[in-house]
């Protein structure tokens, strides 16, 4: 009887031992790997190190960037990792090479491949896109320039809290992914700072955003084919052009974007607010089942566009019709003042015109007047009081 017991007990603390130890928490500061706080020095292959150990534990890990300045070069955090969920805890900033050419053939400075289970926890990251954005200016011969912080390929992600700056180019992208959060995020480029999208999707499914205040100087959030069940609620932009699904139709053969919400916006100040934009050229692409929901226009200047004819430099698309299919778009509740006389522009492919657009409650003004709208190749219908209206 002696021995059944001690064997039970040896059993029981085995059992307890294994609970104990994949409960535990991996713990790595990169400043225990050589990063150093003061902006200048090249901390990359630490984080890197950080990163390998977190990845290759087999308890949930954390990566802690404590307070500093830790410049880092393009790096890239490969997965598949052991560790089930890694958070990486960012109290300080990281800031990217103030030289452009550090960057000059990559597309993103921070990215993030093939990993799951990954939570982004405060801190700011700096692009130091500014020199970048003055060559492009000068009308010299510029890189594209280095999207921030980029997720490829991942799932169930969250980004909470954190703050980017000044982006060469985009700012948050989520490429390929499923199941991702982006929560509390401040994103802020200057008004003339070129192709600074605050958050672009595409070819992803499952994705939020919720709580982002958002000033850039191009999209705020933008819409690439591929995009599925996104949920966008919360959101202040401007300066920047808006929310906008699209430009989409830029190939013949393109994923569609489907099941899209927007709710609770404002826009102050902005190109655009609530925009669709296709290419003015054949395409099998397709947008459905969108709705814009409870928006608020602050000196707007297209408030509510639909854009079919979307053709830059007039290179490739000129006298062609978008063959992008846009139905079930549902537009409720958007007020607020529109910084042109046309408040609502729909202007749609002659060959597949807009159809099952709804508008619901919508007043929009222009000076101390009802803002206008303009229609072409559009159907669909008006509910409650809709000022102005094509319907």
């Amino acid at each position: 009887m002696t021995q059944i017991m001690c064997s039970f007990r040896l059993l029981l603390l085995a059992i307890l031992m294994i609970h104990f130890s994949s409960s535990v928490k991996a713990s790595y500061d990169v400043t225990s790997f050589g990063a150093k706080p003061n902006g200048r020095t090249d901390s990359t292959k630490s984080f890197i190190s950080a990163w390998t150990a977190a990845c290759h534990s087999t308890n949930p890990a954390t990566i802690h960037v404590p307070s500093g300045f830790f410049l880092i070069g393009p790096v890239t955090f490969n997965g598949p990792c052991r560790s089930s969920r890694i958070t990486i805890q960012i109290d300080g900033t990281l800031v990217a090479p103030s030289n452009y050419a550090n960057l000059r053939n990559l597309e993103q400075w921070i990215l993030f491949d093939h990993v799951d289970g990954i939570s982004v926890y405060g801190g700011t990251i700096d692009g130091h896109g500014s020199p970048l954005w003055a060559c492009k200016a000068a009308g010299r011969n510029c890189p594209a320039g280095a999207r921030s912080l980029v997720f490829r390929n991942s799932k169930n992600i969250l980004i909470s809290g954190l703050t980017s700056i000044n982006s060469e180019r985009f700012h948050i992208v989520i490429d390929g992914c499923q199941v991702v959060t982006v929560h509390g995020v401040r994103i802020t480029a200057p008004g003339n700072s070129p192709n600074t999208d605050g958050i672009h999707v595409q070819s992803s499914t499952d994705v939020t955003i919720t709580g982002a205040g958002i000033k850039t100087g191009d999209d705020c959030i933008s819409i690439g084919p591929g995009t599925t069940n996104l949920w966008i609620e919360k959101v202040t932009c401007g300066p920047g052009h808006g929310i906008s699904i699209g430009s989409l139709g830029n190939e013949y053969e393109e994923k569609g974007v489907e099941n899209v919400t927007v709710k609770t916006a404002v826009f102050t100040g902005t190109e655009n607010g609530l925009r669709i934009k296709t290419w003015g050229r054949p395409s099998e692409g397709f947008v459905k089942g969108v709705v814009f929901e409870h928006a608020m226009m602050q000196n707007v200047r297209n408030p509510i566009i639909i854009d079919q004819n979307y053709c830059p430099h007039e290179k490739r698309c000129p006298g062609q019709n978008s063959g992008v299919k846009i139905s079930q778009v549902n537009y409720m509740d958007v007020q607020g003042s529109s910084a042109s006389q046309v408040g609502i522009n729909f202007d749609c492919s002659a060959s597949n015109p807009c159809t099952g657009i709804g508008l619901q409650d919508i007043k929009l003004t222009y000076g101390n007047k009802p803002a206008k709208s303009f229609c072409e190749h559009v159907h669909g219908t008006a509910s409650g009081s809709v000022v102005p209206s094509c319907f």
